[in-house]
């Protein structure tokens, strides 16, 4: 015999099977915009169907099922949400705050606070997916934003992270003007193999995603950028690290330590900015990224008091179109991250613009900036395409932005696993 109580129950179990049923029903979507850019190829009179988060299906003339709620994009180009390949969502621009007092003078609970406003700018900036590469003295604290979003939290992209990354002794920064003054480090110090393996170890303990080593920095006898691992050290590094299945990503500039790195076997090299013709075909050779992060180049020039279109380009400037255009030239693969956090969170497209500005045609950097990633950073069962099966992370832009690059901009629709943000 039912008590009261229990018919309670059973009525609220009812109530929640049916408001359930509902929300399954209205995850259902069909978008009909005028072209679909599906991570390498324009299609025209395009439409994708989504389901429970995840791309059903693609392609012309598709009939929506009867919970589907039709979205009529008129004008505007269907796109996969676009993944930066090199983010610091724990900083942010050097003409705000200067990187050595983020480092030494922001709290933690201040920083945090900065990164999940970042990212949230990144999400509404169609950016679904981030390489976040060090938290540059916040620890393993992307680890906690990363979690943070996940569990639905604070809003932001899906985040592959790298957590402190890794620097030689001696070389990096905050330094103190006082040999006798040890100040907290932006990235942790390994001295030599064993404490490089146990580094390494550890933040793939605590949460990182792949390994971040910056393969030189300026601490040669004149402050320019000079190995800081030898090529026995980065193998290592790569061995280390590809037995857990992840990559290892070095930060390096000068010809050298790109030389070292790619030798070693790493999967992608941030900057870039001396690489040589040789250099660059031995890259291609090996069939290794490059993230030329020429957005950040360019904003640090612009701090110094560069005014881009009334100036000459500073020498750093010019050195990186030599290089990126020799790096076209050899055929190397370019992802796109504009090293965001020296320039505003946001404002992601800043590179993507560069990038055709510097050479590259508009549908690669699109391409650069949606499957190019997502294989070089073995997520492609995960984003970059408008592909059945996928999650249903989708960006739709005014306009053709395979014509027009500033195109992408402008954002009318954010989907994230099949729920919209905006």
């Amino acid at each position: 015999m039912y008590t009261r109580y229990s018919i309670t129950c059973l009525l609220l179990l009812l109530t929640m099977l049916v408001a359930g049923k509902l929300q399954a029903q209205d995850s259902a979507y069909l978008l009909q915009p005028d072209r679909v850019f599906d991570g390498e190829q324009l299609h025209e009179n395009w439409q994708v169907l989504v389901k429970n988060g995840f791309i059903e299906s693609a392609g012309a003339e598709l009939k929506a099922p009867a919970d589907a709620r039709v979205i009529r994009l008129k004008g505007c180009t269907l796109l996969p949400g676009l993944i930066e390949g090199h983010s610091h969502l724990f900083l942010h621009p050097y003409n705000e705050v200067p990187w050595d007092d983020q480092v030494l003078k922001e709290s933690r609970a201040e920083r945090t606070a900065r990164a999940v406003t970042h990212a949230r700018a990144t999400l509404l900036a169609g950016f679904t997916t981030v390489r976040d590469l060090g938290t540059e003295g916040a620890g393993y604290d992307d680890v906690g934003l990363k979690t943070a979003i996940e569990k639905g939290i604070v809003p932001g992209p899906h985040m592959l992270v790298a957590t402190r990354a890794i620097v030689a002794t001696g070389s990096y920064g905050p330094k103190s003007a006082s040999a006798d003054v040890d100040y907290p480090k932006g990235a942790a110090e390994v001295g030599n193999a064993a404490e490089l393996e146990k580094e390494i170890r550890t933040q793939i303990g605590k949460g990182a995603d792949l390994i971040k080593i910056y393969a030189d920095y300026r601490w040669g006898p004149n402050e320019e950028a000079k190995p800081t691992f030898t090529l026995a050290e980065l193998k290592l590094a790569v061995d280390i690290t590809s037995s857990s299945g992840r990559q290892v990503v070095v930060h390096a500039g000068s010809a050298e330590a790109m030389r070292i790195a790619i030798l070693a076997g790493v999967s992608t090299i941030e900057h870039g900015d001396q690489g040589t013709k040789e250099i660059f075909r031995l890259m291609k050779e090996k069939g290794m990224a490059l993230c030329p992060t020429v957005a950040a180049g360019e904003a640090i020039s612009q701090y110094k008091g560069w005014i881009k279109g009334k100036m000459s380009a500073p020498e750093r400037v010019q050195t990186k179109r030599k290089s990126f255009a020799a790096a076209l030239a050899a055929g190397v693969t370019i992802c796109m991250g504009g090293d965001v956090g020296v320039f505003p969170h946001g404002d992601n497209a800043r590179e993507m613009e560069l990038l055709v500005e510097y050479g590259m045609k508009p549908i690669d950097v699109l391409r650069s900036a949606t499957a190019v990633n997502a294989d070089v950073f073995n997520i492609s069962n995960k984003a970059g395409r408008i592909k059945a099966g996928l999650p249903a992370d989708i960006i739709v832009v005014e306009g053709d932005p395979t014509s027009a690059i500033s195109q992408i901009r402008k954002v009318k629709l954010v989907m994230k696993d099949g729920k919209r943000y905006n």
